[in-house]
């Protein structure tokens, strides 16, 4: 069967329980043939995290998220202040990697298996009720060996096995063919405009601009002046000043009867 990378949402774990817990969970995922990968446990990059984890996660057909107990409160208070003030005990919350990994998943249409310590706060994406299924267990081995955890288990694997990777992310468009090396006769007119950079575009098309109004400018000038436009039938002739005289500026046919000889 062809090996599928998941990728594990899991903080540094503090106790041995905790530890021999994650440790059973990837052993799990390898019989399955499904290779764990967690940033910072198993994969390491020079980059920052939230870059490191979206490369990652873009190799991953799918995400198994592990929210183990990070921070205890005895007590404390919700909404402190307000009228809707609750009173806190023994609050134990996971690690906040746990709900952005998830989030970045969930953006990406990887398949979710969230699994979460009992005895956590459930709130964010850890709490029921959302599109993924959340399993609270005990940290037992035993536990994996459930017919809950089995039946969820493959059901997240058939998701898995069908998921491509490549088919989550968008891959940037090819750049253009460079122009040395072609003979623009062979090209077509999208090939040889595709082929221009966005500032040779744009000066072709200046260039075009300019030359069209020299063209039109030119073509008015030569245009003879029998054939230009007559006004039309009906057309408003200016109105003279009184006193003035009408400027006889028609022209008229050689040996026209009442033409001047002056």
């Amino acid at each position: 069967m062809e090996e599928k990378l998941v990728f594990v949402s899991v903080g540094a774990t503090a106790t041995a329980e905790q530890e021999s817990f994650v440790r059973s969970i990837e052993d799990r995922l390898r019989s399955e043939s499904l290779i764990p990968k967690t940033v910072g446990r198993n994969t390491f990059s020079a980059d920052a995290p939230l870059k490191a984890i979206t490369e990652l996660m873009e190799k991953c057909s799918g995400i198994v998220v592990i929210a183990l107990e990070r921070s205890y409160f005895p007590s404390g208070l919700d909404k402190r202040g307000g009228p809707r003030q609750v009173n806190l005990a023994d609050i134990r919350l996971p690690t906040p990697w746990n709900h952005i990994e998830a989030a970045m998943a969930y953006t990406k249409h990887l398949p979710l298996l969230v699994i979460v310590e009992a005895g956590l706060k459930a709130e964010g994406l850890l709490e029921p009720g959302y599109d993924w299924y959340v399993q609270t267990v005990p940290l037992e081995a035993m536990a994996l060996g459930s017919n809950e955890f089995n039946g969820v288990l493959a059901d997240w694997k058939e998701k898995v096995l069908v998921f491509q990777p490549e088919a989550g992310s968008v891959s940037p468009a090819p750049p253009p063919p460079p122009l040395r090396g072609l003979n623009p006769a062979e090209l077509s007119v999208l090939e040889l405009v595709g082929a221009l950079r966005p500032v040779q575009l744009w000066s072709v098309t200046v260039a075009l601009a300019g030359l069209l109004a020299g063209a039109f400018s030119l073509g008015a000038r030569l245009l003879p002046f029998g054939e230009r436009p007559k006004p039309a039938q009906g057309a408003l002739r200016p109105v003279l000043v009184p006193g003035a005289v009408e400027c006889p500026c028609r022209s008229f046919p050689p040996d026209t009867p009442g033409r001047s000889s002056a």
